[in-house]
């Protein structure tokens, strides 16, 4: 590699100013995804206000609803991506390839891990929504539509995924949402 030619550096091999300064602004960013991990229930409602203010921008501008199906699209892929499992059983042959979902009652318990872990899946959401709410502010993608079409073909869209997914969750007898450890009460 010759000088100056690794991300950040000017032509004499020392850091560039620019450079330096959006490493440390992704520093600051990481910083803070980092110290919102915890708060699950903040971080979603963030995204659903956030969601608010974009359906609020959307209808009163009246247009960018190619940028409204789209950002439903990618929703509807990240959240399909959530409910799959890690390694997809209709994928496995034989048992030693890799964990396998348990099918008989008898078997070893192996937990759901997901595709997409929820915290992924909240970034790569928010981020969409940031991302179309930047693009009603250029009226490039403002492309006329006739939206009515739109809403039955992401709605015919969503039913059919859905009901492909829920019927490979029943054939593979998983089930992706979880409420904690499984307690038993005492008899009496």
């Amino acid at each position: 590699m010759s000088e100056g030619d690794s991300a950040g550096e000017s032509i004499h091999g020392k850091p560039s100013t620019i450079g330096a300064f959006f490493t440390r602004l992704g520093q600051i960013y990481q910083s803070w995804l980092d110290k919102s991990t915890p708060f699950a229930v903040a971080r979603w409602a963030a995204t659903l206000l956030l969601t608010l203010v974009y359906m609020i921008r959307v209808y009163i501008l009246q247009g960018w609803y190619i940028v409204t199906y789209a950002l439903g699209i990618y929703h509807l892929n990240l959240f399909i991506a959530f409910l799959s499992p890690k390694v997809d059983p209709s994928l496995l042959d034989d048992a030693d390839e890799g964990p396998a979902l348990p099918t008989k009652q008898n078997e070893e318990f192996r937990p759901f891990i997901r595709r997409l872990p929820e915290f992924k899946f909240w970034h790569s959401a928010t981020k969409g929504i940031v991302i179309a709410m930047i693009c009603t502010f250029f009226e490039a993608f403002n492309v006329p539509v006739f939206w009515p079409i739109l809403v039955m073909y992401f709605i015919m869209l969503f039913c059919i995924t859905m009901k492909r997914q829920i019927k490979h969750m029943i054939k593979y007898r998983y089930l992706p949402f979880t409420h904690g450890k499984r307690t038993y009460r005492e008899q009496t």
